[in-house]
C-alpha cells in the first residue's frame, strides 16, 4: 500500500530556510518586518516543500479562519447566484473562502445555517434575511460578535449595515413610465408580501399611481405559474382589461408573459408589460420585455467590500472607529426600455 507523505511543518520550513519559526509566521502573514532577501528565501522554501499553514490550528490560537459565510434564499435564483460570484471575487482577493448556505426564505433554516457557520468559526457574514422584521435574528447576530452585512434586504432597527437596490425609486420610475404612455389602469402583480424588497416596490408603484390621481390595482397572490395565470384570468373575467401590467419580480414577469401569450392577449397592443428585475431572455422574447434592471453584481461586491473593511478595521483594535457611512446603502436601478411597454425602436 502506498504510504502518504506527511505534510511539511512550519519548523521544517524554518530549518531549511535557516530562520526562526517566528520569521516564517511573519512571511505567511504578509512579510511585515522581514527583509526582502529573507522573505524571498522563505517563500522559495515554502513553495519547494509545498507547505500549507494549518488553518484549524491558527483558528484555535485566535487567528482568523479566512472564511466568510453567505446566507441566501436560493442558489438557483440568478440574482443571488450573481451576488455570490461577486462576493467570492472580493473574498478571494482577501485570501478567504466564501461558504454559501441556502434558506429558501425559511427563518428557521436561516438560523440553523447561521449556527453551523458559527461552529466553523466564520470571520464574518453576508446575509439576505428572510424576514426584515426579525428582531430575534438581529439580536442573535449582535451576540455572535463578528461583522455582519445584509444585502438586497435589511433588518429594520437593527443597526446592521446593509446594501440594497433602490427598490422604491425603481418601481416608482417604472410606474411613471407606464403612466407617461397614457396608461391609467395599471395592474400591479406580485407575491411574497412579507419580503422587504417587494414591499418597497409595491410602495413605489402605489405612490406613483396616487400622485397622478390613479387607483392602484394590486394582486400579491402570485407564488408560481398557476397562481399568476389564475390572477390574470380573474382580472380579465371582470371585463375591464388593464392598460398595463407591472410585475414586481422577474419570475412573475415570465409567468405574466406566458399567460398573456396563452390567452392570445397582444403585448403591448392590448396590454403593456413592464417587469422589475431583468432576466436572461428578456431581450430575446418577442416582444422584448421592458424592465427595471438592478445592479446585481455591485450589490454583492459592495456588501463584501464593506464586510472586509470592517474585518480589517476590527483587527486593528476596538479603539479605531469604522468608516462613517449612512446605512442602508441604496444603489441606483436602471429603466431598460424595450417593446413590451409600448416603446418603439
Amino acid at each position: 500500500m502506498h504510504k502518504s507523505r506527511p505534510h511539511p511543518t512550519l519548523a521544517e520550513v524554518a530549518r531549511k530556510a535557516r530562520v526562526g519559526t517566528t520569521t516564517v509566521s511573519r512571511v505567511i502573514n504578509g512579510g511585515e518586518r522581514v527583509s526582502p532577501s529573507t522573505l524571498k528565501r522563505v517563500q522559495a522554501v515554502i513553495e519547494q516543500l509545498g507547505y500549507m499553514p494549518n488553518q484549524a490550528a491558527r483558528v484555535l490560537k485566535g487567528e482568523r479562519a479566512k472564511t466568510i459565510g453567505m446566507v441566501i434564499p436560493s442558489i438557483a435564483d440568478p440574482f443571488f447566484a450573481s451576488c455570490a460570484e461577486a462576493a467570492q471575487a472580493i473574498a478571494r482577493a482577501h485570501d478567504s473562502l466564501l461558504m454559501v448556505t441556502v434558506t429558501n426564505n425559511d427563518p428557521r433554516t436561516e438560523m440553523e445555517n447561521l449556527n453551523i457557520l458559527m461552529r466553523h468559526r466564520t470571520d464574518g457574514l453576508l446575509l439576505a434575511p428572510a424576514n426584515f422584521q426579525n428582531q430575534p435574528l438581529a439580536e442573535s447576530l449582535h451576540r455572535m460578535g463578528i461583522p455582519v452585512v445584509t444585502f438586497d434586504r435589511l433588518i429594520v432597527n437593527s443597526g446592521i449595515p446593509s446594501v440594497l437596490a433602490d427598490n422604491f425609486n425603481g418601481a416608482r420610475i417604472a410606474t411613471e413610465h407606464l403612466i407617461e404612455h397614457g396608461y391609467s389602469r395599471i395592474f400591479c402583480l406580485g407575491g411574497e408580501p412579507t419580503l422587504y424588497t417587494l414591499r418597497e416596490r409595491l410602495r413605489g408603484y402605489r405612490q406613483a399611481m396616487l400622485e397622478k390621481g390613479l387607483v392602484p390595482l394590486v394582486d400579491m397572490s402570485v407564488k408560481d405559474y398557476k397562481s399568476a395565470e389564475y390572477a390574470i384570468e380573474r382580472l380579465l373575467a371582470t371585463g375591464k382589461l388593464p392598460d398595463a401590467i407591472f410585475t414586481l419580480k422577474n419570475s412573475t414577469t415570465i409567468y405574466a408573459f406566458e399567460t398573456l401569450q396563452k390567452l392570445n392577449v397582444s403585448i403591448p397592443k392590448s396590454v403593456a408589460l413592464l417587469g422589475y428585475d431583468d432576466f436572461e431572455l428578456a431581450s430575446a422574447l418577442r416582444p422584448a420585455i421592458s424592465v427595471i434592471q438592478q445592479p446585481v453584481e455591485d450589490i454583492g461586491r459592495v456588501a463584501a467590500e464593506i464586510l472586509f473593511e470592517n474585518l480589517l478595521t476590527a483587527g486593528k483594535g476596538k479603539n479605531q472607529e469604522f468608516k462613517k457611512r449612512q446605512y442602508p446603502i441604496k444603489l441606483e436601478t436602471k429603466l431598460v426600455l424595450r417593446e413590451s411597454c409600448g416603446c418603439h425602436f
